[in-house]
């Protein structure tokens, strides 16, 4: 791996689950709904909401990133759709690996604040040029990030 990569083991992902958690309910939130922004966000979102107690959980799917370093002009909504309306009057938090442009973050909040919610964000990584600060960081960085669940290529057969 090149030195210009942030590098995250599985171990040290637990850690940060569990600190992110902390953090959270150290802040006075009490979300009643975690929702992850697939696919980045899942494993993060899941593990939290184990630490947080919270079993109500959901995800959106939005795609920016088509390649290492390679988006979209800008991120685009995928199917499945969250249920708008269930989470009306409620706090959410929503989860993501790294806010790195803020663009889809940004995005995302907005449609859930749209939705009626109260919208906390919490990443593991934000980077300097992200347009929205995640309310809650594991870290920062301006490196690559190689993640545990993508360090690999697909499954071949």
């Amino acid at each position: 791996m090149s030195e210009e990569r942030e590098v995250l083991g599985w171990e040290e992902f637990a850690d940060a689950s569990r600190g992110l958690a902390e953090q959270v309910l150290r802040s006075g939130f009490a979300p009643d709904v975690v929702v992850a922004i697939a696919r980045g966000g899942l494993l993060l979102s899941g593990s939290i909401a184990y630490a947080l107690g919270t079993k109500s959980c959901g995800s959106i799917n939005v795609e920016f990133y088509t390649d290492v370093e390679a988006t979209l002009p800008e991120p685009v909504l995928l199917p499945p759709l969250l249920d708008a309306p269930s989470l009306k009057g409620q706090r959410v938090l929503l989860v993501d690996d790294v806010s790195d442009s803020g663009r889809t973050l940004k995005m995302v909040v907005g449609l859930i604040e749209g939705m009626g919610a109260e919208v906390r964000s919490v990443t593991l990584y934000s980077k300097p040029g992200t347009v929205l600060e995640p309310d809650f960081v594991w870290r920062r960085t301006d490196r690559w990030i190689v993640f545990p669940w993508s360090a690999l290529p697909p499954v071949a057969v």
